[in-house]
Order: structure tokens, then sequence, then C-alpha cells
């Protein structure tokens, strides 16, 4: 199920709502203040495959492995 990030128009809280394809976006309502339609934002997300960027620079992290090893010092 995606995770979708929202922002409430009213009290301006950012939030994270599990969300299947089907469900519809004017349904979501703000945790804290209930205003009703927040704005859906544009949020980066994470990968766990192999490839250039997968894990670069990382000592590790959520995806498991030991990270990519870059070969500079």
């Amino acid at each position: 199920m995606p995770i979708y990030e929202y922002e409430c128009k009213k009290c301006g809280k950012i939030f994270e709502v599990y969300q299947r394809l089907s469900d519809k976006p004017e349904d979501i309502k703000c945790p804290i203040c209930g205003a009703e339609k927040p704005v859906k934002r544009v949020s980066s997300f994470s990968s766990c495959g192999s490839g250039y960027d997968s894990g670069y620079g990382s000592s590790g992290g959520s995806c498991g492995g030991g990270g990519y090893s870059s070969g500079f010092g």
C-alpha cells in the first residue's frame, strides 16, 4: 500500500497516510484539526535495489546490506 504525504491547508500539519490506489483523496482529513481536503505533497522515495544510487555513500540503511563501496577513500 503506498504512503502519501499531505499538508493541511488550515493548520499546516504535514502527515503521512497509507492509502490504497482505490481510495479517494477527498476522503482524507487532517489528524490534528480534522480539516478536509489537505494538499498532497511531492515527496522523495526510497528504493532497495541494485544500481548506482542504491545506498551510495551510506554505511547501511533501512534496506539492509553494507552500503555501496564507491572506491573514493
